[in-house]
């Protein structure tokens, strides 16, 4: 073979194989879907999408994730074929039990996103909902629920800690004790087909409540609920930046470091409009 087939020969090989690792790149991305709302509280709590936006630059050092912020307000139409091609949802917008099941066509998308696995989290009121008749479904997919007219939350006057129960599950990773003023909700209802595991907790009345779980769920796939998160100043603590980051993760089954993410955002993140 003379010397110019020979380095013809070498250049194919090579293109074969940077264009075969760019295509095994691309199927390893996972895409997420980080779903919010406009606020439907007063200003500095509820505010779903600057608080989505502090959580994807939390993750902005994650390899292969694809993430993409979506108001999804009723009707959002675009809605079911968005969750189609998704690998996980984040859902931080109200009554999430009531918003995954107004649109037959949403409802069925999520079932089958759970359906293949995927992962799903949940953030403060899009763990729960005012009427009890969406409690059955949402537990199949989120594991647990604050719902239903007997649902309880308070708002702490002052900090109060929470705990970490399950420090060497990989959600908790790097995450510790800390003390936060929140709304807290308690007294969930929690699935009982499944794996639901406590991962932190909270002395509310008197009693231990839980303020996050992992949820290990019948179809083979993960979901991640946090209760709290109604005060946008509560996304300016590492503790649960990373508790939220290292949950999406833990539903997509990706690694997670042994010292927990960075998670690091600045001043300029935090500022509302």
């Amino acid at each position: 073979m003379s010397c110019k087939l020979m380095i013809a020969a070498l250049l194919t090989v090579v293109l074969i194989v940077a264009l075969t690792t760019s295509i095994g790149r691309a199927e390893d991305t996972k895409k997420v879907l980080l779903l919010g709302q406009k606020r439907d509280h007063p200003a500095g709590s509820h505010e779903y999408v600057p608080g989505l936006n502090v959580l994807a630059k939390s993750l902005q050092g994650v390899p292969g994730l694809e993430l993409s912020i979506h108001d999804a307000d009723e009707p959002w139409p675009e809605g079911p074929e968005l969750i189609a091609g998704a690998d996980a949802i984040v859902m931080f917008l109200g009554q999430g039990s009531r918003w995954e099941q107004l649109d037959p066509r949403r409802l069925k998308a999520l079932q089958q996103l759970a359906a293949r696995g995927g992962g799903i989290v949940g953030i403060h009121w899009a763990i729960g909902g005012k009427d009890a008749k969406y409690i059955p479904i949402h537990l199949q997919l989120m594991g647990g629920c604050h719902g239903g007219p007997d649902r309880k939350y308070i708002v702490t006057k002052t900090p109060i800690d929470v705990n970490v129960v399950l420090p060497r599950h990989p959600i908790t990773t790097g995450v510790g004790d800390f003390r936060v003023k929140e709304e807290f909700y308690y007294r969930l209802k929690f699935a009982k087909q499944g794996t639901v595991r406590s991962l932190l907790t909270a002395q509310i009345e008197g009693n231990t409540e839980t303020a996050a779980w992992a949820f290990e769920r019948p179809d083979g796939g993960r979901s991640f609920g946090f209760g709290c998160m109604h005060y946008h100043s509560s996304w300016g603590l590492v503790p649960c930046r990373r508790l939220i980051a290292q949950g999406l993760l833990w539903t997509l089954k990706l690694p997670i470091p042994k010292d927990g993410l960075p998670v690091e955002i600045t001043e300029e993140d935090l500022k509302l409009e």
